[in-house]
């Protein structure tokens, strides 16, 4: 029996980003960690997860058929209903893939498919918490002590590390606070950091949902090192 008065839930991974920083041929998406392209792993997850019904894949348009036979198609991934284009940015990106989710999806989780470690325990406490909250982030405590700077670089204060959340994905709404967010966005020619700040326009709160260290994303060559470690004690579990 579903949680969250029966809603359906849909998750729309965003794997349009082309990864320049890497210095790659390929798109970062596509690098195989320990013999596995980095977004089977980020499908696996939602694939084996029994709160999420479909799935929504964002890739650069060239790439779609290659997603298609290479990823989908191999790994066998039934819970991807769609490919979607990507935009000129995620924003874009993420708004086309939201148009591709069915009418009966009532909860939306948003995440980057270069994030290839989460975990189902964190899916699931992100349905409930947008369900009951109306919108959740998965975030963990900051580490590090935090210091904002003035225009000339030197230190102008140091922020309480007490309160101060370092935000991941997945990020996850009901399917009305999310697009009437976007709606808003596009309407104003707003372009946030992330989608939760477009749902906080509307005056939604979302409910931060404890995260994992090793839920990371994959942005420059050293994150593969990190990447082949975690994926190395995972797979001896």
């Amino acid at each position: 029996m579903k949680k969250n008065g029966g809603l359906s839930v849909g998750a729309v991974i965003v794997a349009a980003g082309k990864g320049t920083r890497m210095n790659l041929d390929i798109s970062k998406q596509l690098v195989k960690i320990r013999g596995r392209p980095v977004v089977a792993w980020t499908l696996q997850a939602f694939e084996d997860c029994g709160a999420v019904d479909e799935l929504v894949l964002v890739v650069n348009e060239s790439d779609m058929a290659l997603y298609r036979k290479e990823i989908i198609g191999r790994y066998g991934f039934n819970k991807v209903k769609a490919i979607a284009a990507g935009g000129a940015e995620r924003q874009d990106s993420v708004f086309n893939g939201l148009s591709e989710l069915s009418a009966e999806c009532g909860i939306v989780l948003i995440h980057d498919g270069a994030r290839p470690f989460i975990d189902g325990r964190t899916i699931i406490e992100s349905v409930d918490a947008a369900g009951e909250y109306g919108a959740s982030c998965v975030a963990v405590p900051v580490k590090d002590t935090i210091k904002a700077a003035d225009k000339e670089g030197f230190v102008a204060e140091t922020l309480d590390r007490r309160i101060l959340w370092s935000i991941q994905t997945p990020q996850a709404f009901r399917r009305d606070i999310i697009s009437s967010a976007f709606a808003k966005a596009r309407n104003e020619g707003f372009k946030g950091t992330d989608d939760a700040v477009l749902a906080e326009r509307l005056g939604c709160k979302p409910k931060l949902v404890m995260g994992s260290y090793e839920n990371i994303k994959i942005t420059t060559r050293e994150d593969l090192l990190f990447a082949e470690a975690i994926a190395a004690v995972r797979d001896k579990k």
